[in-house]
């Protein structure tokens, strides 16, 4: 049987910017302007999938900032 790789709680800013379908200059746009959810864990910036996630559904919904 074969191991599945654990599924990741935080992307980094490449992967976000893939998974969301925009460039990484976009996200960064975003993420200096404080639009996006993201966390600086030591010199490392993340994109927490949960808070993307909700951020995503609220866009449809009015809610929060509109990139």
């Amino acid at each position: 049987m074969k191991k599945s790789e654990p599924t990741a709680i935080a992307l980094r800013p490449r992967d976000a910017a893939r998974a969301l379908g925009v460039s990484e200059r976009t996200l960064w746009e975003w993420t200096k302007a404080g639009t996006i959810p993201h966390r600086r864990i030591g010199g490392c910036l993340l994109y927490p999938v949960a808070a993307l996630e909700r951020w995503i559904n609220q866009q449809g919904n009015g809610q929060g900032s509109k990139p």
